[in-house]
């Protein structure tokens, strides 16, 4: 017995046991997902994941079943519903890691100890098990316990402190930054350590914490403090390599008045190529500007005669004309903007997937194009609780009569 697989892609041999929620273990599941591993997502009734409680809902109505971070997150997966409070719901957990190639979690370390789900649980069911935990501080240290979002992450590991301008508080990158940046870490490290199981039959404990990961993204910040002692904060759009940097009012579009460009400028060749560009020759024979040290001193300055010139111009002809002369620009791109933008169309970016229980709707596809072995947006995410008869009678062989019982005594939905 077992789960219908996709033989052509690279991962359709692995089988994957995901407890994880939000952002970071999802979304690390979901690129083995959509390379064609089989994922069993468990979820519960009882304390739903966050992330489906959040919009973006499909048509501006909220549902479980119609935001769309729950469902880019959780593409190509199966999905149970469990009451893991319930012993039995717990022996059937630990039957499914018995089947698991991998089981992934992502809560402090309590909650899979008091559950009896911790790795040294399940390696004795499943000794060739590997086991990737993903909290915001780790397995162990003195705040292994704490909790939280990706948000109080991007805070706690030095980002708000290097965002915004230095005349005003902290301002916070987009999003929870952590959850969409330590996936590319974990997933490498999973990779890694399942290629260790198939050589040699060994498991592992994977420990990803989400603030040491994230600290990766501020290594010129960490290495400057080490080397120098200066402590990098706040500075707006300003460079040290680049002057001037930063980004700049272009003229409307349409019903859209507010356009921007953003423009990074290094070394004098390119300094008077962007004069050139911009009809300003003037700027590049002004001694206020001559040098490199000097345009970034005089920043200010530069920043105000840019944005005269600038608020004038068509932003996508400025870019044009200023790559064509070597100099770094592009358009500041909105949703609308990506979802119209001719190199992601060309690249089929965003694919449709079908729902039961929401209208068809686009999706992000990957970053990596793998020639040999592509992956896909095989299926949209689960909807609560889709599979959960399915898995039961085909993973674990239980009985019609036995799957109504779990369901009929909410161990199981």
């Amino acid at each position: 017995m077992a789960l219908p697989t996709e033989p052509d892609l690279p991962l359709a041999d692995l089988k994957i046991l995901d407890f994880s929620w939000v952002g970071v273990g999802p979304i690390t599941v979901k690129y083995l997902a959509d390379h064609g591993a089989t994922v069993v997502r468990v979820e519960s009734h009882a304390r739903l994941d966050v992330v489906r409680l959040g919009p973006p809902w499909h048509d501006a109505k909220p549902g479980i079943e119609r935001s769309q971070f729950y469902a880019s997150y959780n593409t190509s997966k199966y999905g149970i519903a469990l009451d893991l409070g319930r012993p039995e719901a717990r022996a059937i957990a630990r039957k499914l890691a018995a089947w698991a190639d991998v089981v992934v979690e992502s809560f402090t370390p309590r909650v899979m100890r008091d559950w009896s789900l911790a790795y040294d649980d399940l390696r004795r069911v499943n000794p060739r098990l590997v086991m990737l935990s993903t909290c915001l501080q780790g397995q162990t240290g003195p705040h292994a316990l704490f909790p939280g979002f990706g948000q109080l992450m991007a805070a706690l590991s030095g980002f708000y402190e290097i965002s915004g301008w230095p005349d005003r508080s902290p301002a916070p990158p987009y999003g929870a930054y952590t959850d969409f940046i330590v996936p590319r870490l974990a997933a490498t490290a999973l990779l890694a350590a399942i290629d260790h199981q198939r050589r040699t039959g060994e498991g592992q404990h994977l420990d990803v914490s989400q603030f040491e990961a994230s600290l990766h993204f501020l290594a010129p910040a960490l290495i400057e403090f080490a080397l120098t002692g200066a402590v990098a904060t706040r500075n707006g759009n300003r460079a040290e390599h680049a002057a001037p940097h930063g980004v700049y009012p272009c003229a409307g579009e349409g019903a859209d008045p507010d356009r921007w460009i953003a423009l990074s400028v290094r070394g004098t060749a390119e300094w008077r190529a962007f004069c050139a560009v911009l009809g300003r020759p003037e700027w590049g024979e002004d001694t206020r500007f001559a040098t490199h040290a000097d345009r970034v001193a005089a920043a200010d300055a530069l920043d105000t005669l840019i944005m005269e010139a600038t608020r004038t111009e068509d932003g996508r002809a400025l870019m044009d004309r200023l790559q064509a002369a070597g100099v770094a620009a592009g358009v500041v791109q909105s949703a609308l903007d990506l979802h119209a933008d001719p190199v992601l169309a060309g690249w089929g970016f965003f694919e449709w997937l079908e729902h039961p229980e929401r209208p068809p709707a686009p999706y992000e596809g990957h970053a990596l194009r793998l020639e040999a072995t592509p992956g896909r947006l095989r299926r949209a995410a689960p909807a609560l609780g889709e599979h959960t008869a399915l898995v039961l009678k085909e993973v674990l062989g239980f009985s019609e009569e036995e799957v109504a019982r779990l369901i009929e005594e909410k161990i199981a939905w």
